[in-house]
């Protein structure tokens, strides 16, 4: 993930900084503020239970100087930095030095890890988190150095547990000092009931590679997979390979290694047998978290078409998608189909088809079943070498208006009319139009059948008989996309096709834990500030990136659901609706 550069931002003058985010209090609505030093206009400090989730300071109850960072308990955070983490829920006492960014989480607990192997020696605990369900339990994840540790109870020896076993043992009063072997990150429990502890090391990936006799460099130099923009735990690349075999392994060293004897796909064997691979060119994936790889043939076609009884074509009959200039696997295509079935195949024929029983978006299989498809003007895109489609319904309507007393007519009477993008029928603008404090809301063919509303200013995602748009009064160039409900006010010099589908790409939708955004509109490059509502309109996550191509935002923590995503940098603003599955 990419973030704005480190640049220290000084809060001299700051009546107040406070700390907000998911896992506060207040939640991302309002700020929690602490208490300066009377010692120094720079240094503030607070005590403050937290959830599990993320947190920011800022300054004076808005977003325009905030401080963020990927440090846990510390760090130096920066001006619009990322969303700092709170793994666990309790009570923290926290500093900050708005001056440099520097801040310190320090979580009370009755439970610490102690040693030559911690970060304080043995001088300092490391306090452990409690666990949410069982009050007995405690864990921590930490960098750990070759030497040794022990638990003990309230900052003291009074009551101290240790064992000479490694990395799993039960801790007994006063016990021999646990030995850590080696330099790494551990995932650290204890259980101060039974004396039983537990160290996971926990295994960081900076390059998974391919590498064997199949591949072009041999068994003596890597071909690196690329990690993907919306799933951090999967990494792939196009590559073209010979017969013989291949193991994939990280770190560019021998160390942890997968194999296996099956092909094309299967799951990774730590240090197993190398994969036999047949000579071709493919889309390789490899996922860090099940150890599922998959060779994927990628094959060059002429063309890809759809077909079915659902197709003007019928089942005899191919309608052709047109080839995405900028990659070779992406076919795309705007049709009216019928109720009924349908398929994709390749160069008109059957011996390359694909299908599933999904709709409206899937991955299809070769020779997999006919997908059903509901009456509708459709934008169709379709994967030839992974499988996955989608199918966007599109309404077209000959008048969409603006209405509403913030409007220059001023009622619910009559409608300010809207113009029409030559190039997409779901795009509609006005350029420059003064409106009033007051309420509006969009509407189609100047009746209330259709109409789009949020109670969100100055972008969101209208809906269905939503509730008015509030307006502040001004001049503004308006944009509603009528296919998704996303619309802007923004300044009347704002580029006309932000809201296009080719402007903004938000992937995967319905998203699990990644969301990747993708942006082509230059006006939207650089830094950016993204905030994601619920369903209710309260706002549940707030980060700020910094976007030239694509950026991605974690979104795992986020319940199942309708969400709306905001995305701005200051002069424009545009909405985008997604949905959240587990």
């Amino acid at each position: 993930m990419l973030f704005c550069s480190f640049l220290f931002y000084s809060a001299s003058q700051a009546q107040s900084i406070g700390l907000i985010g998911s896992a506060t209090p207040s939640g991302w609505d309002a700020d929690t503020n602490m208490v300066q030093s009377p010692d120094s206009s720079h240094l503030w400090s607070m005590v403050i239970n937290l959830s599990v989730g993320e947190a920011k300071f800022r300054q004076d109850d808005a977003w325009t100087v905030n401080w963020g960072g990927e440090g846990f308990p510390e760090g130096i955070g920066t001006q619009g930095g990322p969303n700092i983490p709170i793994p666990a829920v309790g009570e923290y006492t926290i500093t900050f030095n708005s001056n440099t960014g520097a801040y310190k989480f320090v979580y009370t607990s009755d439970i610490g890890i102690i040693g030559s192997a911690t970060p304080g020696g043995w001088s300092d605990d490391t306090n452990m988190y409690h666990d949410a369900v069982d009050a007995n339990k405690y864990f921590i994840t930490l960098n750990l150095l070759q030497g040794e540790c022990k638990f003990r109870a309230n900052d003291a020896w009074d009551i101290n547990w240790g064992a000479a076993d490694f990395p799993a043992g039960t801790g007994v009063q006063g016990g021999a000092n646990i030995p850590i072997p080696s330099d790494g990150k551990y995932a650290v429990t204890f259980d101060k009931s039974t004396g039983a502890y537990t160290f996971e090391e926990v295994v960081e990936f900076s390059a998974i590679a391919l590498i064997g006799s199949a591949t072009p460099g041999g068994w003596s130099d890597d071909t690196n997979l690329t990690r993907d923009g919306g799933n951090p735990n999967l990494w792939k690349v196009n590559v073209t390979l010979l017969d013989g075999e291949a193991k994939f392994r990280a770190n560019h060293a021998w160390a942890i290694s997968w194999g296996d004897t099956l092909f094309p796909s299967g799951v990774g064997i730590l240090n197993g047998p190398n994969i036999p691979v047949s000579a071709g060119e493919y889309l390789v994936t490899f996922n860090t978290e099940t150890f599922e790889y998959n060779f994927l043939p990628v094959v060059h076609y002429q063309t890809v078409g759809i077909i079915g009884n659902a197709t003007p074509g019928g089942w005899d009959n191919d309608t052709d998608m047109q080839q995405d200039p900028n990659d070779f696997a992406v076919w795309k295509l705007r049709i009216i189909l019928t109720d009924g079935e349908a398929k994709f195949r390749a160069e008109n024929a059957w011996t390359a088809n694909w299908g599933a029983g999904d709709f409206p978006s899937g991955v299809a299989t070769p020779d997999g079943a006919n997908i059903p498809v509901p009456a509708g003007e459709y934008k169709i895109t379709f994967n030839s070498t992974t499988g996955a489609y989608s199918f966007e319904l599109l309404q077209v309507y000959s008048t969409i208006g603006l209405i509403g007393p913030a409007t220059p007519v001023g009622t619910w009477d009559a409608d300010v009319d809207m113009t029409k993008d030559l190039a997409d029928e779901s795009f509609w603008y006005i350029n420059s139009i003064d409106l009033t404090d007051g309420e509006a809301k969009f509407r189609a063919e100047n009746a209330w059948a259709v109409n789009w509303g949020l109670a969100q200013w100055p972008a969101g995602v209208g809906t269905q008989d939503g509730p008015n748009i509030p307006i502040t009064a001004g001049t503004y160039k308006i944009t509603l996309n009528s296919a998704s409900g996303e619309y802007a006010f923004t300044t009347p010099g704002s580029t006309l096709n932000l809201l296009t589908s080719n402007s903004i790409n938000i992937a995967p939708n319905p998203v699990k834990d990644v969301l990747n955004i993708q942006i082509s509109a230059e006006e939207l490059k650089g830094d950016a500030h993204i905030i994601i509502f619920n369903s209710l309109g309260a706002q549940v996550l707030s980060q700020n990136l910094t976007i030239q191509d694509v950026a991605s935002v974690n979104v795992a923590q986020l319940v199942p659901g309708n969400y709306f995503v905001h995305l701005s940098n200051g002069k424009f603003m545009v909405g985008k609706c997604i949905v959240v599955v587990k």
